[in-house]
């Protein structure tokens, strides 16, 4: 689900798309300053009757909740990376790690102790200070309330005391060491503000506007799949926004999104979560139009359910038990024409999928050895099933140990073109065995998920610069703690083996060595057959170059706008009409200027490697 899609991170896939975003192993005490380029000509811009400059964007996601806490969908993590500090952030040029709420960090000799230091004009926009005390107080709520662990639980797991001796200091200490202390991807909220909440599970922060924070951007106004508004935080340390507003439009119909953009209704549109083929095509070429189309940051999947169970050991939903045969599994992977997805249903912007990390982070990107694959093999996975006990019956349909026919109900979201696409070559290829598919497509794909009422479902997740929170949805650890909890888990997979490789990757400082445990880690999850990643799709996304001069995309080369690891793309967004001319041509390009570094454990050379990656997702 797409972490950030489930829920769509549930995923967005099923959204739960969390923006996961982690970054490398070992740490710099360092620091940056951040300036937007200069621009090409201006155009026409887009302003409201005041003289507002607003920037609209359509999407296809609603939010899932406004509380840092809970939310797990791209969008809503996306206006909790503009509306809060985190402590660190990530260079938009190359994804590197750069000072957010925090300037500088150094680890202990035996990197169980953290100590952070706080930028000291950094403010609510309320008016008062954010401190460290801010910062000590979100991670201790999260350690001791499960409701506010809901979300980003597992960046604290392993956390044993966290205190701030002065305003500006932070001290984390460890239970063992962490290799993700550069990326805790979660939002620093004022403590004056939200000590008043009484059941973090259920507040969602959407009542009283607007929402205090300290990003570059404050939350205005909400209206439930409808629209999110932000004005620009003028006093924003970085430097304020060059839009006055920006606001999240919502559109349950793609085809709506993109005749607003042709029409001037809104300034940019990214699909749901990305344009179709014929949308991109139909596109290019327009007057004031641009259409960015570059290698993606999410896997495109089919997930099985594993029978679902919380962590008390009770049954969770409703799962088909032959789908706990992993003969079953693997066979129903092997009649999947990955070829044909990409060609037919992405129409080539996409890579085939396998791995559960795209290859655009090279350093976790991971492939199947030959005699490993799960190759396209019709005549294969027919024998498997019939291994298996599941032979024909005089009608050529598959039976069940109940002697009734097999059909599987394939939860898909409605508003996503490919899951329909793909869903009907599972009807044909499946069908084919003898198997039986039934298309669930709902707007709301979190109730079903959640309740483990599904045999399989499309799922995708933004992945980030460190792949820890993306990994850890599938360990025991995720799972709800009873059938009528909420946890953090995609769909409920549980393996002992996998549970032991996350906490030797997350303990591990060297980042080959680490790099390595997640692709072992890769390679149980794609044996267990639990996870099919069929595709890698491209962020197919389309501004308008006369209300928008200038924009970043991360990485710079050639990445994505929407559902940034930041907040650079809105951030530094020129409007056509500002008069900016500044240098640099491009629609990228926030230049990051290294003020002071230094390393604080061994191995510079091969961090630095490691941390110049591109980046959930997540979260979708």
């Amino acid at each position: 689900m797409e972490t950030n899609d489930q829920y769509d991170g549930h995923h967005r896939s099923f959204g739960r798309t969390r923006l996961v975003m982690a970054a490398g192993a070992v740490a710099l005490t360092i620091g940056a300053g951040l300036t937007t380029p200069l621009n090409p000509a201006p155009q026409q811009a887009h302003a409201a009757d005041d003289g507002r400059k607003v920037l609209t964007v359509a999407v296809a996601q609603s939010v899932d909740s406004l509380s840092p806490f809970l939310a797990v969908r791209l969008l809503s993590t996306s206006l909790h990376r503009l509306t809060y500090e985190y402590l660190t952030n990530y260079d938009p040029e190359d994804n590197r790690v750069v000072p957010g709420l925090a300037t500088a960090w150094k680890s202990s000799p035996d990197k169980l102790t953290w100590t952070y230091t706080i930028r000291s004009n950094s403010t609510w926009s309320d008016g008062e200070r954010a401190t460290a005390e801010d910062a000590a107080w979100t991670f201790n709520t999260m350690m001791t309330d499960p409701g506010a662990a809901t979300a980003n639980g597992s960046f604290v797991a392993n956390f044993e005391k966290v205190t701030a001796p002065s305003p500006t200091e932070l001290v984390i200490r460890l239970k063992k060491p962490q290799a993700t202390m550069t990326a805790l991807d979660v939002p620093i909220v004022p403590k004056h503000v939200w000590e008043k909440v009484d059941d973090f599970s259920e507040f969602n922060n959407d009542q009283d506007f607007p929402v205090v924070g300290n990003g570059p951007f404050v939350l205005t106004d909400y209206k439930a799949d409808s629209h999110v508004r932000l004005r620009a935080n003028k006093d924003f340390w970085r430097g304020a926004p060059k839009f006055d507003e920006l606001v999240f439009r919502y559109y349950k119909d793609q085809d709506a999104a993109v005749s607003a953009l042709r029409k001037g209704e809104v300034s940019f549109v990214a699909g749901s979560p990305s344009l179709t083929p014929a949308q991109a095509a139909s596109l290019k070429g327009e007057e004031n139009i641009r259409v960015n189309d570059a290698p993606g940051r999410r896997f495109y999947a089919l997930a099985t359910n594993p029978g679902a169970r919380a962590k008390n050991g009770e049954t969770v939903g409703d799962g088909h038990p032959s789908l706990l045969d992993q003969r079953v599994r693997h066979a129903l992977f092997m009649a999947v024409d990955r070829k044909t997805v990409i060609d037919k249903v992405f129409q080539g912007h996409a890579v085939e999928g396998a791995g559960y990390i795209p290859p655009r982070f090279a350093p976790y990107f991971w492939e199947p050895s030959p005699e490993q694959e799960l190759a396209y093999d019709p005549a294969e996975a027919a024998r498997l099933l019939d291994r298996a006990g599941y032979e024909r019956n005089d009608d050529g349909k598959r039976v069940g140990k109940d002697g009734r026919p097999i059909e599987y109900r394939v939860l898909c979201h409605a508003t996503d073109p490919n899951d329909k696409a793909i869903g009907q070559y599972l009807q044909e290829w499946w069908g084919d065995l003898g198997i039986g598919v039934r298309l669930n497509c709902l707007d709301n794909v979190t109730d079903p998920w959640l309740a483990g009422e599904y045999d399989l479902a499309f799922d995708g997740w933004s992945v980030n610069p460190d792949p820890d929170f993306v990994l850890s949805i599938h360990t025991c650890a995720a799972l709800p703690a009873t059938p009528k909890d909420t946890g953090a888990t995609d769909n409920f997979i549980c393996d002992r083996t996998y549970d032991e490789l996350y906490a030797r990757q997350l303990a591990e400082y060297d980042p080959q060595k680490r790099a390595g445990i997640v692709k072992q880690m890769q390679s149980r999850l794609y044996d267990l057959g639990y996870m099919n990643v069929m595709a890698y799709p491209n962020a197919v996304e389309a501004y308008r170059t006369d209300h928008i001069a200038s924009i970043t995309t991360m990485p710079a080369k050639a990445g994505n706008i929407y559902g940034q690891d930041g907040y650079w793309s809105w951030w530094s967004a020129v409007p056509a009409d500002s008069g900016d001319t500044g240098g640099g041509a491009s629609s990228t390009g926030v230049v990051v200027g290294i003020v002071a570094g230094f390393v604080v454990l061994a191995g510079l050379a091969v961090f630095a490697a490691l941390r110049r990656r591109a980046t959930a997702e997540d979260r979708e």
